[in-house]
């Protein structure tokens, strides 16, 4: 069944202004600027006022409807990006080989070294925009932050994959690194 229209608003708090040109969503706020494209999904995106934009659908289906709540979710990622920040925390989990990661901060990359006592040496690119660094209070963990969400949280998936345990069984072997916390840069948000 079709409904002739259905829409969400998303509210805008201060200090933020975000820009929408053909359904390009630019936000700018205090910890930088990000950009979405979302021109492959048909709706329409409305400034309504200073502080709220509105995103409708005409003539949608059920799976239409449905990205309505996905494109809010965007661009309330994106606005939470550039006033907290995104940070992603990694544990490293060894029984007995200890894990050593070594952080290349000229092409942003980290070397995982020591898994599972293999010599190979894994080396994970991460994306642009992702910093990462040793936790100072915590032994064995890494710090990824960033303030755009789904490149923090690739980086992570990527850090985490490239240490699977493989022709083993899993239920016995959990060395690996680990999302162990997601959280925020600003912390009083």
């Amino acid at each position: 069944m079709k409904h002739i229209s259905k829409e969400d608003i998303v509210n805008i708090p201060e200090g933020v202004t975000v820009l929408v040109k053909s359904r390009v969503v630019r936000v700018t706020g205090p910890r930088g600027t990000l950009t979405r494209d979302l021109r492959h999904i048909q709706m329409d995106i409305q400034r309504l006022s200073k502080n709220q934009i509105r995103v409708v659908v005409w003539q949608g289906g059920r799976k239409h409807i449905a990205c309505i709540r996905t494109v809010c979710s965007h661009i309330n990622n994106l606005i939470k990006g550039v006033t907290v920040g995104f940070e992603y925390k990694l544990r490293y989990v060894y029984a007995h080989f200890p894990i050593s990661v070594n952080i290349n901060k000229g092409d942003n990359s980290v070397e995982i070294r020591n898994f599972l006592g293999e010599r190979v040496a894994r080396k994970v690119q991460l994306n642009e925009g992702v910093e990462v660094s040793q936790s100072a209070s915590q032994k064995d963990e890494l710090v990824l932050s960033g303030n755009d969400v789904d490149m923090v949280s690739q980086s992570a998936a990527a850090i985490q994959q490239s240490t699977r345990v493989r022709n083993k069984d899993i239920r016995k072997f959990l060395d690996g690194i680990y999302v162990s916390e997601k959280t925020t840069i600003v912390k009083e948000y």
